[in-house]
């Protein structure tokens, strides 16, 4: 439980370090985040020296993995920009949408069957949107463009079955050579910040690796010890975090219409919350019966 709560509350303390690395823009810290969570990851492999997995990495797995690579980079990059533009709220709000938005991939995906209660959950986030489009006078594309690829990556790790760290080496390999393309052109043309901001912006950007690193550890060490519904109920520690961080530390702007909004994300989380634990209920009542039967007989 420790572990997992570290991991979730790094994740949310994120909009507080992302800004740390200007001037640097987006694209280049997205890039250094790329490029040294490669060195990282892949150091953290050499002390555990675990290497067997590489034979195990199939034309298949590399495939979803490259894809998945592709989306955590527009994952990455539209979350740096977000914070380091003011929209840190926004932010926040993609990643309370999160677990709605894997419902619906489950039914489009998975031709899984909504609970009606689900239902009315997904109906209140759709309403939700509806809301903000009209607060903000646009969709509020970087809650919904983190929520998809969030959701779609974590759909691509689910096929490609792989652990955390294995899977962030291959996807980071995948990236490196562009990123590191992108951040040696910005150097050529002098618009790079990576050696021309002193040596603190420089540690703060090769720092980046493990400030990626060490919360998927954490996750990790977390996630093969206890319940994954109590991974869930800990998800919503990171959005909670960055959300207080957009109103109370960056002072975004939160007129009444926003907060409607948020309120029925909030409720529509409530509802799905509570009737996943639920159906977790009838499903572990159903699993001792049918034990208990089976072992009567």
């Amino acid at each position: 439980m420790v572990f997992g709560v570290a991991a979730y509350v790094l994740w949310g303390l994120f909009p507080l370090y992302w800004p740390l690395l200007k001037p640097a823009g987006a694209m280049e810290i997205l890039a250094h985040r790329i490029m040294w969570s490669l060195v990282a990851v892949l150091a953290i492999l050499a002390v555990r020296r675990n290497w067997g997995w590489i034979r195990s990495l199939t034309a298949r797995k590399l495939a979803i993995l490259t894809l998945a690579a592709a989306v955590i980079t527009a994952n990455w990059g539209t979350y740096i920009y977000a914070v380091n533009t003011g929209h840190t709220i926004e932010a926040a709000l993609g990643y309370f949408i999160n677990p709605l938005i894997s419902v619906l991939l489950g039914v489009v995906i998975f031709r899984e069957r909504l609970r009606p209660w689900q239902w009315l959950a997904v109906g209140l986030s759709v309403a939700a949107v509806v809301v903000l489009t009209a607060d903000y006078g646009r969709l509020p594309w970087i809650a919904l463009v983190l929520a998809f690829s969030f959701g779609t990556y974590g759909l691509m790790k689910k096929f490609a079955s792989m652990p955390s760290a294995e899977s962030l080496a291959v996807e980071t390999t995948v990236l490196f050579l562009p990123a590191l393309g992108f951040a040696l052109a910005l150097q050529v043309q002098g618009d790079g910040a990576f050696g021309h901001e002193g040596t603190g912006n420089m540690a703060l950007l090769a720092a980046a690796g493990v400030v990626t690193a060490i919360p998927l550890m954490l996750f990790n060490a977390s996630a093969v010890r206890i319940p994954l519904s109590t991974i869930g109920m800990l998800q919503y520690l990171a959005p909670v975090l960055q959300f207080l961080i957009g109103l109370l530390v960056q002072h975004e702007e939160m007129p009444p219409s926003r907060w409607a909004g948020f309120l029925l994300v909030w409720a529509a989380l409530i509802i799905l919350t509570a009737d996943g634990v639920r159906a977790g209920h009838r499903t572990r009542r159903a699993a001792r019966a049918e034990r208990i039967v089976a072992e009567a007989a």
